[in-house]
């Protein structure tokens, strides 16, 4: 009975008569315009930190990385919301900004001679983090997912 019903589901779908709701299409378009088309992504890396050196509670550490520049992002649960610490590696140049970008909210700031920014009081969910380099291709980190 539950194939059957799923077969229907989907001729009808592929017949067009069972339109694409419209919430799903906004959602979609939504996703499609969080992309950044020309950056390079930093795919999450081992890291020595990453293992053994905070317990279950504490805050949780995460690496990105490309072939030349690296994010280490601590993120700190607390009160239902999200605290993210982070260094970028190099140091990218004077006037080099990041963001902290979650599906409905993107807190920039500047990036100091340190490489290190923080963030505080984001909601649970999904997050990325992107560096945008002078002269150069911005570099984005994939995006996790978050809960408390």
């Amino acid at each position: 009975m539950i194939d059957d019903e799923y077969l229907l589901a989907a001729l009808r779908i592929a017949a067009g008569h069972d339109p694409i709701p419209a919430h799903v299409s906004a959602a979609a378009r939504d996703a499609y315009g969080l992309r950044l088309a020309q950056a390079d992504t930093a795919a999450p890396a081992e890291s020595a930190a990453t293992r053994g050196t905070r317990d279950a509670d504490g805050p949780r550490l995460v690496r990105f990385a490309t072939q030349d520049f690296s994010f280490d992002l601590e993120v700190t649960i607390g009160d239902g919301l999200i605290d993210v610490a982070g260094r970028v590696t190099p140091h990218p140049g004077d006037g080099a900004t990041v963001d902290i970008r979650t599906p409905h909210l993107t807190v920039s700031r500047d990036l100091p001679a340190t490489g290190q920014f923080a963030a505080t009081g984001l909601p649970p969910g999904w997050f990325s983090v992107v560096c945008h380099r002078p002269g150069r291709t911005p570099v984005a980190t994939r995006w996790v997912r978050i809960r408390p």
